[in-house]
């Protein structure tokens, strides 16, 4: 699995976690078919892009930033669009905005709340329940449905979607495209995975302060990272309420209409 190929990073001075899954092998899709290039973007959240001196998002030709996050996430930390690009909103967390992947800055501000809320495992734990809540809560499910249609319609692409930290929702988000367009499961884990020195590097003054205040290093290590645990959370979730990914996209995403343009536009 090791050799499993991924996305690819994309250098940015103001955007972390930037990535082109362009290039993915979709054996679903038939012989020798992958991930069509430039098309399909995930980071974390724009509110640092500076496109005056970092241009590459205009460049590129972002057409749409699909924007993950809560309310309260948006407001605090608004994006800055590339020119001419067109925000789309899908809340994953709108019924639980004070979730685990919500949270992370919070908690790696507050040793003493960390180890209340995350202590003795439960940080982990927590996260997996989240995952299973992408999968299974209705509002999760009309975000993520949303991404899709909107990733399956002409003239949004290039597409970008992202988070805050472009881990977990947005990590899901990828898998969950990336499934629907055909990739493998090992695949799909690698690329799941290869973000993770990307998302500890912006965070890592944050959790040298949080540890050197008492906080737990698990505990900073489950905030800012991803795990495989968390994407078989997701995986088991829905395997066992709906068997496959195709039944999910037709009976828990409702997006069967668009599955065949989201494969025209993004395979190649």
């Amino acid at each position: 699995m090791d050799s499993e190929p991924t996305g690819r990073a994309v250098e940015a001075a103001t955007v972390a976690n930037l990535r082109d899954l362009g290039g993915i092998p979709l054996p679903g899709a038939g012989e020798g078919r992958s991930v069509r290039p430039g098309e399909l973007l995930r980071s974390a959240d724009l509110a640092h892009h500076d496109p005056h001196t970092d241009p590459v998002l205009t460049e590129r030709g972002v057409q749409v930033v699909f924007d993950l996050r809560t309310t309260g996430e948006r407001e605090a930390a608004p994006d800055v669009l590339p020119p001419g690009a067109r925000p789309f909103v899908g809340d994953v967390l709108g019924t639980r905005p004070g979730a685990a992947p919500a949270r992370l800055a919070r908690y790696l501000e507050d040793p003493v709340l960390a180890e209340q809320e995350l202590g003795g495992g439960r940080a982990e734990r927590l996260f997996e329940d989240a995952y299973r809540r992408m999968v299974l809560s209705p509002g999760a499910r009309s975000a993520y449905a949303a991404l899709v249609q909107t990733a399956a319609d002409d003239g949004t692409h290039p597409l970008l979607f992202h988070c805050t930290a472009g881990k977990d929702r947005t990590g899901w988000g990828a898998a969950l495209l990336l499934l629907l367009l055909g990739a493998g499961q090992d695949a799909v884990r690698s690329e799941y995975l290869a973000v993770n020195d990307a998302v500890r590097a912006p965070y890592e003054p944050h959790v040298r302060r949080f540890v050197e205040r008492g906080g737990d290093p698990e505990i900073a290590a489950v905030l800012t990272e991803v795990r495989p645990a968390y994407l078989d959370a997701a995986l088991d979730a829905l395997t066992e309420r709906w068997g496959d990914i195709e039944r999910y996209a037709r009976e828990a995403l409702r997006v069967e209409a668009a599955l065949d343009r989201l494969r025209a536009e993004l395979t190649v």
